[in-house]
């Protein structure tokens, strides 16, 4: 491991899970597999929406971004980890740790902000239906994609740039299984206040800010569903929204669960734990969720497994 003195470092440690060798195919094992599962329910999900015209929405648009979102927020440090467990090594460069907070962040608030959008989409659905194709035109669905990656970006950027001024002088050793932005500033020897009120103010306008606009959205839905008057209007109504709402839940809860457990405990262990369940636990689950409780999803997922021997064959067919 190298490191610098006062101007940075060429590289850090990431700890991970745990340094015993018996454990590590395990650990290797289980991680390919739930990274394999997410990679492929995603993906699919992404597939099933673009070949199926009915599934031509603003509401399957944006899951198709959110699922998109999923894969990035996974690739980012799945494949690293699997990396290094292969090669029994823990390093990772700076640049790579700059890299890997930076797609972090960026894939991680495209899910606070696509969540948001989704529910604001659900909204208008359920509140304001003879409306909602006018209001909810392709423009203002492609504006909307839009602002949620470039706000990503631009937000991940300002807090990606918080590890470049700081000296770095300390153990390079992240208790961690990626490259956590608090966790690395934790390292730093110089003062980091201006740092850390950078990823505070950006952490609200792009977490605290979203589920707000989540909580509102709800509020007025469920008002709305409390207000018709028959059961099965209620049981339609609330369910072209169940999908989203369980995954908001699983998302919102596991996130807080780690901010939770390490400011309730001092072991960055429990943290860590808790961390893999919003990193890889619930992107894992999104395909589950809006297949099993989708009708439409099911019957486009159920086509294009069917239509998958054909399109494999013609495409052996034109590489001969």
């Amino acid at each position: 491991m190298e490191r610098g003195n006062q101007t940075g470092v060429r590289s850090f440690l990431l700890l991970g899970f745990t340094e015993d060798p018996n454990l590590q195919p395990l650990l290797f094992g289980l991680f390919l597999s739930m990274y394999l599962v997410t990679f492929t329910g995603n993906l699919a999900i992404i597939l099933a929406i673009i070949s199926d015209s009915h599934l031509h929405t603003p509401m399957y648009f944006f899951l198709s971004n959110l699922s998109f979102a999923d894969i990035g927020f996974t690739s980012t440090t799945i494949p690293k980890m699997l990396w290094n467990i292969q090669k029994q090594s823990q390093v990772i460069t700076y640049a790579g740790c700059l890299s890997q907070a930076f797609f972090f962040i960026v894939f991680g608030c495209l899910d606070n902000l696509l969540l948001a959008v989704m529910a604001y989409d659900r909204f208008m659905a359920i509140c304001h239906p003879l409306h909602y194709m006018v209001i909810m035109n392709p423009w203002l669905c492609g504006l909307l994609a839009l602002g949620s990656w470039s706000l990503s970006v631009t937000g991940s950027l300002l807090m990606t740039l918080t590890l470049v001024r700081p000296s770095f002088c300390r153990s390079m050793k992240i208790t961690h299984f990626f490259c956590d932005l608090p966790e690395v500033l934790k390292l730093a020897c110089s003062n980091t206040i201006i740092n850390n009120t950078v990823v505070y103010f950006m952490t609200i306008i792009l977490g605290i800010t979203p589920l707000s606009g989540i909580l509102f959205s709800y509020s007025k839905i469920f008002s709305s569903i409390l207000r018709i008057s028959s059961a099965k209007g209620k049981y339609k109504a609330f369910s072209t929204c169940g999908s989203h709402l369980s995954v908001v839940s699983l998302f919102y809860s596991t996130g807080l669960g780690v901010y939770l457990s390490s400011a309730v405990t001092s072991s960055s262990r429990t943290s860590l734990v808790a961390s893999v369940m919003y990193t890889m636990v619930t992107p894992m689950l999104n395909p589950f969720i809006y297949s099993l409780r989708n009708r439409d999803m099911k019957g486009a997922l159920g086509r294009l497994i069917s239509r998958a021997p054909s399109l494999i064959h013609r495409v052996f067919r034109g590489l001969s």
